[in-house]
């Protein structure tokens, strides 16, 4: 129910400069306007001259920080702020959360919740490194996972800060392929919207029950009207409008490819999708024979299933070079945490693959006479459900055979 705005930033004053506040973050922006800086951050922390109300804020290139006194100055600076035309505004005190966000007509949308965290004590400069979603955080009371299980989220999540602009703003559209019981879905609701942006989220998963359990859970956490869940295929499951991000934690095998194709014809500015085992290229290799000189490579079977680990991983980077990607795979979490460590890291381009990236394509997969599962995805029109979640594919066969111009990016 829409809120008056003077009333809604009167109630954040209050809170902003509570002692009991524990973090805000300020960004986004309203209809027609601009603010002058992209993103604010505010918490307390104690310095030799003692409590401060810590100020941090971004023009999209730099960041600048200042630390304030309670009393006028603190006033001063939080009155400046809220003067500011910032489309949301994100409150965690030690008591509660609020989140504001402005409509187009001008009015705020308020969310209030009890703490999601326990209180803590303002933090100095020497801090030991935080968690962006500390396991202990109670959000994991409601939606369960091993202790594993969430290292392997704030893992991903931080995987997902890194590739995130810091001066993002404006809506987020988000989409977790493959959600399961729905663990990175709800942390990553949690954090983004706590960067102060405006989050739609949809997980994605083939069971019915599953999307009734997350739905009850969402329901439950009060976020029923931000997070929702639909029950269907990677492949095939409707999801409108298309996205601007697209998640997918340890999809198995050629699900994996399912989401990166449809990542690449929704035309996904940010895609990160953690694969977990790889049974596709390995049948493959298998029924081939390896070519020269590389017997030895393939001859232990031990070695043939972690060479066809690689050698998926590094065409799928190829193919999404290919379609307007710059791609890079990375290490998201320790080994000991998970033997399946390794993230599809991609962001949008548009540019296009030189003749030198189609080759490079090309060579690797007439070498070892593989098909991988995502060319022939990229290379398969799309079925009616699928094209219907808008986005559509700019890429062709001819850039997943790396004959054809194509829709490429600059080198992975």
């Amino acid at each position: 129910m829409p809120e008056p705005l003077d009333a809604a930033l009167t109630e954040v004053r209050a809170l902003l400069l509570d002692p009991a506040l524990t973090r805000a973050v300020a960004a986004g922006r309203r209809r027609g306007r601009r603010p002058s800086v992209v993103r604010a951050e505010l918490r307390p922390v104690t310095l030799k001259a003692g409590p401060r109300l810590q100020i941090a804020t971004s023009d999209g290139s730099r960041p600048y920080t200042r630390n304030v006194a309670s009393g006028p100055e603190a006033d001063a600076a939080v009155d400046a702020l809220l003067a500011e035309p910032f489309g949301n505004w994100h409150v965690e005190t030690a008591d509660a959360t609020v989140q504001v966000r402005v409509t187009k007509s001008g009015e705020a949308q308020v969310h209030r919740s009890a703490a999601s965290r326990p209180p803590t004590e303002p933090g100095g400069h020497d801090r030991a490194k935080e968690y962006l979603l500390d396991p202990g955080d109670p959000l994991f009371a409601e939606i369960g996972g091993s202790a594993a299980k969430r290292r392997q989220v704030d893992a991903f999540l931080r995987a997902l800060a890194a590739t995130l602009p810091d001066e993002l703003t404006g809506p987020l559209r988000v989409v977790d392929l493959g959600c399961g019981n729905a663990y990175l879905t709800f942390a990553a609701y949690r954090y983004l919207t706590r960067r102060g942006l405006d989050v739609e989220l949809v997980g994605v998963d083939v069971r019915e029950d599953q999307r009734r359990r997350n739905s009850e859970l969402a329901e439950r956490l009060g976020w029923a009207d931000r997070v929702s869940f639909v029950a269907g295929t990677i492949a095939d499951a409707v999801v409108t409008p298309a996205p601007d991000l697209v998640l997918a934690l340890h999809a198995c095998d050629t699900a994996t490819d399912e989401a990166l194709a449809r990542a690449v014809r929704w035309s996904a500015r940010w895609v990160l999708a953690a694969p977990c085992c790889h049974h596709d290229l390995a049948v493959q290799l298998r029924a081939r024979p390896t070519p020269a000189p590389y017997g030895l490579l393939t001859r232990q079977g031990i070695l043939r299933e972690r060479f066809a680990d690689v050698l998926t991983d590094a065409l799928r980077a190829g193919l999404l070079r290919l379609h307007g990607y710059r791609a890079e795979v990375v290490e998201f979490v320790d080994s000991q945490h998970t033997p399946r460590n390794l993230l599809i890291r991609a962001r949008r381009t548009g540019g296009e693959p030189t003749a030198d990236h189609r080759a490079e394509y090309r060579d690797l997969v007439d070498q070892w006479q593989v098909t991988p599962r995502l060319a022939t995805l990229l290379t398969t029109p799309e079925t009616g459900a699928a094209s219907g979640s808008g986005g559509g594919s700019r890429a062709g066969a001819g850039a997943a055979s790396g004959t054809g111009a194509g829709s490429g990016s600059d080198d992975s």
